[in-house]
């Protein structure tokens, strides 16, 4: 078989590049951010939340005491607001990657398709399956179907093509499942961070304040800075703890779709290999 020819099989693909727009990725921090300004200075900094609304001292609820948290109080409602965002946004695109029913008993009955060699049936199945294992496998079968006539190669450049369609056709599937995760995993630890700043400068604030004053009012100006920074904490870590949460669950969806569509690839070349040598 000449070089050319096998050139030719490693080129030559059905698979098109996708075209989606992540506008998303850049909106929703900023979105998010003039929100949780929105959100801290007219919810949590309502005056009707004060003793003195025209200062806004002498907290009345838990709301009024986040508000006394200081500047880091926004950016924590802003972050957590994204976690919120970007799982929507995750769980809505898995979802819909995850395709109807099951994608293990989907695989399988595509494998019996093969073995019966119902070609059409088993493209049938892939677009009823409507998901990212459906969109692999209809690629790979579509290559499968050429080679089956194709007289021109050797059974073992037949599966390299049909298995190098089944990899072009996942690498386009990948970041489109992976996407955005990042905002997930870095909102993990970035919120407890920015939420740890916050507490170490009302902390500041409250010893300076004990600093001045001393005795009791100073104390008391005291515990009540430390409980003011002690929510900017509770917020961030809930915060940090929501974005793991929700990334291991949606890696975890990743990983079980990443799984099936190996599988396909694998029940293509080994089907192929045994029905037609």
């Amino acid at each position: 078989m000449s070089e050319n020819n096998q050139i030719n099989t490693e080129k030559v693909t059905s698979v098109k590049p996708k075209k989606s727009s992540n506008i998303i990725s850049w909106l929703a921090p900023i979105g998010c951010i003039l929100v949780g300004e929105l959100i801290y200075f007219y919810v949590l900094g309502d005056p009707a939340g004060f003793k003195k609304p025209e200062t806004h001292e002498g907290p009345l609820n838990w709301m009024a005491r986040m508000y006394e948290g200081g500047p880091i109080v926004p950016v924590l409602i802003g972050l957590f607001l994204m976690v919120l965002v970007f799982s929507i946004e995750r769980f809505l695109t898995i979802s819909a990657a995850t395709g109807k029913g099951n994608n293990a008993n989907f695989v399988r009955k595509v494998q019996i398709l093969l073995s019966e060699k119902d070609l059409d049936g088993a493209l049938e199945a892939c677009d009823k399956q409507k998901g990212a294992v459906g969109n692999v496998m209809k690629a790979g079968l579509i290559k499968y179907g050429k080679m089956i006539s194709d007289t021109t190669y050797t059974t073992d450049q037949k599966l390299a093509a049909i298995q190098k369609e089944v990899e072009e056709a996942t690498a386009l599937e990948m970041p489109m499942l992976q996407r955005n995760l990042v905002f997930l995993s870095t909102i993990t630890s970035l919120s407890v961070l920015i939420a740890l700043l916050g507490t170490v400068m009302g902390m500041i604030k409250s010893f300076s304040a004990l600093g001045e004053e001393g005795g009791g009012a100073g104390a008391a100006k005291l515990a009540a800075g430390i409980s003011e920074a002690l929510y900017n904490t509770a917020t961030g870590i809930a915060g940090g703890a929501f974005a793991m949460i929700m990334y291991n669950v949606f890696t975890t969806k990743i990983d079980s779709i990443t799984h099936s569509i190996d599988e396909s690839g694998f029940t293509l070349t080994q089907s192929f290999a045994s029905l037609y040598k």
